[in-house]
């Protein structure tokens, strides 16, 4: 595996953590629908959570969070709705961006919670 695969693959596990450290439970890492990918599917009392990790080494080019596109975000809704009715769940939805930046001296993880909706996009 690219050596950047695996930092970004680093970067899931410590938002995996985070999240579980939160009170999530993980039901699902990269979860598929064709090309499309979310990287983290958690739970918690009655929400699903659709996280996207971005893992940097530097906020030099701007911070992590900010290279959600709304195309990529269109596409966790998509997402979102066919894991909803492939598993026949009827909780609350909501998409989180975990912001991982990690260097030589440590890591640090924003977690943005209720980043964007449909609503936002105008879906």
């Amino acid at each position: 595996m690219a050596q950047h695969n695996d930092f970004g693959k680093l970067g899931e596990q410590l938002a995996q953590k985070h999240l579980m450290e939160q009170g999530f439970s993980i039901l699902e890492v990269n979860y598929r629908m064709g090309k499309l990918e979310a990287d983290i599917v958690a739970y918690k009392k009655g929400l699903v959570v659709f996280a996207e990790v971005k893992t940097r080494r530097s906020v030099d080019f701007g911070e992590p969070e900010d290279f959600v596109t709304p195309q990529k975000q269109r596409a966790y809704i998509r997402l979102a709705d066919n894991y909803m009715i492939e598993h026949d769940r009827d909780e609350e939805v909501r998409f989180d961006i975990l912001s991982v930046v990690m260097n030589a001296t440590g890591f640090q993880i924003n977690h943005i919670e209720n980043a964007f909706s449909a609503y936002n996009l105008g879906e």
